[in-house]
């Protein structure tokens, strides 16, 4: 693995210069891409984000609210009265679930744990580690500026509501993810959406729906991957990085972006190869060490301004309700905050279930209690953390170029910080395309069948999109990526609310085992 890693670096340096030479003769690689991809971009985002008109008091004109986002939103607050407030009543538990206190992996007899298959291939906190790399992303650095460039510092208080109520989302979609997977004959897991959505709907009479949004699903998560999964994460990382490695070698060169991708394409490759163990082992190790680094840096800035956070909070709340925001007053500072917080942290889309799938468990409700975690650190804390630092230091996001303002923020209090940013980049779209990675396979496979040279072209093509994701610009991958991913809230989202007695009985079923001691190995 170094071996290669040192390769990769060696060929970074010797492809980059020569490039520019052969890129400079006709017009760039990278935009002769973009100019591709961009119309189709424009049409998909045009049919996902179909809106009604909506006019409140004292507004000049009406605002389109896009259906899909009042689908997730109400899900959302669905599933945290129906079950409770699992968001606030079970956030203690997961965290002692993480701990280990209730490992239901094992038994009172070894020699049955021995022959026990098919409980799952990861631990539970590899498991969360794998989805929150794929959830805290650069969604989390250039999505919280794209947000408030365009809706104004009130969209980060929509952002930190449907993250709160995206936990009670996440919660169920990743109880029924682990109760309806299977297993192939390998013994590796097969869930997600993909499964809950044929086998719960079959149990509810309704067979042919299933499949059909199962598959309707399978294709949409295929292009997600595709889309916000890899392009996305690696069109921001390169904003970060080119630009630092093209000062570093004094060179100039239209075909940079199709460059970075390639040579990240190749890291990823290699990881992606090995399956989810391998995914997981890196992500276990990655996602704590790039999540430190974001957080300890944003800390220093809010503790150097800590007097300015309340005036910062107090403006957060007061643009949240202004009837004369920008983007639309109060509506469209809404729209801008909760599909920026669906992008972020991909509650109610159903993705996350395929990680948390693949858990070592004997109980399908333990994983979507510790599943819970995933939408508070990604949004509630560290979106929330990106937008104070954004708004204490005053810096000017509305020219849409996300990254590139979360970095100055930084900047303008840590000098020097855009190599630091450029570190935590890498770290955030690298794991983030790992986890994505796995995701789509999933759906390929479910459409295309467990074979060996099925899983190659997917993985080769996924290595493609992050190559296309390099070169074209913020304005086309945010389109496609936003379209993609949240068209797969109207499969996923109903299927969540037919399903939602079920997951009740799984929850009531766990709980009655730890209240009776069985689970406790404290």
């Amino acid at each position: 693995m170094k071996n290669s890693l040192l390769r990769i670096l060696i060929l970074f340096l010797i492809f980059f210069s020569p490039a520019q030479s052969w890129a400079q003769e006709t017009k760039g690689i990278d935009e002769k891409i973009n100019e591709f991809v961009q119309p189709i971009a424009n049409q998909v985002s045009n049919v996902v984000f179909v809106s009604i008109p909506f006019k409140l008091p004292g507004m000049e004109q009406a605002v389109g609210v896009p259906i899909v986002l009042m689908i997730l939103i109400f899900g959302a607050l669905y599933f945290t009265i129906y079950f409770g407030f699992p968001n606030i009543r079970l956030f203690g538990l997961a965290v002692r679930i993480i701990r280990g206190k209730y490992d239901n992996t094992k038994s009172d007899n070894p020699e049955k744990d021995k022959k026990q298959k098919n409980i799952g291939e990861v631990s539970a906190f590899q498991a969360l580690t794998t989805a929150i790399s794929a959830t805290v992303g650069l969604g989390n650095i250039a999505g919280i500026a794209l947000a408030i460039g365009s809706g104004g510092p009130g969209a980060t208080f929509w952002m930190i509501l449907a993250g709160f109520l995206g936990m009670s989302s996440k919660f169920t979609e990743c109880i029924l993810g682990v109760k309806f997977r299977e297993f192939d004959e390998e013994g590796h897991v097969l869930g997600g959406p993909l499964y809950y959505l044929r086998k719960g709907f079959a149990k509810r009479k309704l067979p042919v729906l299933g499949k059909g949004f199962a598959f309707f699903y399978a294709v949409i998560i295929i292009f997600s991957a595709m889309a916000a999964g890899s392009m996305f994460q690696v069109n921001q990382a390169r904003e970060q990085v080119v630009p630092i490695i093209t000062n570093l070698l004094q060179i100039e060169s239209n075909a940079t972006g199709f460059i970075f991708g390639v040579l990240m394409a190749l890291l990823v490759g290699i990881v992606i190869l090995g399956g989810i163990k391998r995914i997981g082992n890196v992500a276990e190790k990655i996602v704590p060490l790039m999540v430190s680094i974001y957080v300890i840096s944003a800390l220093i800035i809010l503790a150097l301004n800590f007097t300015s956070i309340p005036q910062a909070f107090a403006l957060i709340f007061r643009e949240a309700f202004n009837p004369q925001a920008i983007q639309g007053g109060v509506l469209g500072v809404i729209t801008v905050g909760l599909t920026r917080a669906a992008f972020s942290n991909e509650a109610g889309l159903g993705s996350a279930s395929f990680a948390h799938s693949a858990v070592k468990t004997n109980y399908a409700a333990s994983e979507g209690i510790v599943a819970l975690l995933e939408p508070f650190i990604d949004t509630v804390v560290v979106c929330t953390m990106t937008a104070l630092v954004i708004i204490i230091t005053q810096s000017d996001c509305s020219d849409g170029s996300g990254i590139a303002c979360t970095s100055s923020a930084f900047e303008s209090v840590i000098p020097n910080f855009s190599l630091v940013l450029g570190i935590a980049a890498l770290l955030f779209a690298f794991s983030t395309m790992l986890a994505w990675s796995y995701y789509g396979l999933q759906a390929w496979k479910y459409i295309f069948g467990h074979h060996k040279m099925a899983d190659i072209i997917y993985k080769l093509l996924f290595c493609g999109a992050i190559i296309v994701g390099a070169a074209i610009t913020l304005t086309a991958v945010k389109s496609l990526a936003d379209a993609m991913m949240l068209a797969l809230v109207f499969p996923n989202m109903l299927g969540l609310l037919l399903l939602a007695p079920m997951v009740k009985e799984e929850v009531e079923k766990y709980l009655k085992a730890i209240r009776s001691g069985k689970l406790d190995r404290s």
